[in-house]
């Protein structure tokens, strides 16, 4: 894994951490996140997506990429929240070349440049303190990293998770039941990726290198 790569991922792990609040809260007016996807390697960017709480219908979410790279700069997860609010209010027009599809949501490509970031609201502020305070950050990365979800139905949430196995090079997607026995899979789940016989890598999905089906487990 290069250096650069592994800025990325590190950094789509701590976007994911921040949106991960917005499932329920919403993001804007009343639309939560119903997503985040690593930009298929080697675009630097990560992709979240948006909708109306309890969404599943791909056509009826939307998917925004926005590049992490600012120079010799990451863009932090606040900077990526604030893109977000003032690119989904309507008021900023996309071009047409900048629109396209991805797992059949409508994705648009972000140029950051053009774009007024929204302001942090005192609430953004306040999450912020309290869960640094809560959840204080390691130096020691953990074995399997979340770095996105997806939405895929009631009873079927998608899991991108970076290994540091190996054998398992790229990001892994591990399909789950969230009403399941969630203790013992999150136990579970680093040993759980490299199964062969509930992985596939012919997917229509190009965030992840596999997808690893524990809807069952």
């Amino acid at each position: 894994m290069t250096y650069d790569y592994e800025e990325i991922v590190e950094q789509q792990a701590d976007i994911t951490g921040l949106l991960l609040h917005h499932v329920y809260a919403p993001l804007i007016d009343n639309q939560h996140a119903r997503g985040v996807l690593p930009a298929p390697h080697p675009t630097d960017a990560v992709r979240v997506v948006l909708g109306d709480k309890d969404e599943y219908a791909p056509d009826q979410l939307s998917a925004y990429e926005i590049p992490l790279r600012t120079g010799d700069e990451l863009r932090t997860p606040h900077d990526v929240v604030s893109l977000l609010r003032t690119v989904h209010t309507g008021t900023h027009i996309c071009p047409r070349n900048k629109v396209g599809t991805v797992m059949g949501m409508a994705l648009f490509t972000v140029e950051p440049t053009t774009v007024t970031p929204a302001p942090f609201t005192n609430d953004d502020w306040t999450l912020t303190l309290l869960r640094c305070l809560a959840s204080p950050s390691t130096e020691e990365s953990p074995q399997a990293r979340l770095c996105g979800f997806l939405f895929l139905a009631p009873d079927r949430l998608r899991l991108y998770v970076d290994s540091d196995e190996e054998d398992l090079p790229g990001i892994t997607a591990a399909d789950v039941r969230p009403g399941g026995a969630l203790t013992a899979l999150l136990a579970a789940l680093t040993s759980l990726l490299d199964e062969q016989r509930l992985t596939t890598t012919d997917t229509d999905d190009p965030h992840c290198a596999r997808v690893v089906d524990l809807t069952d487990w």
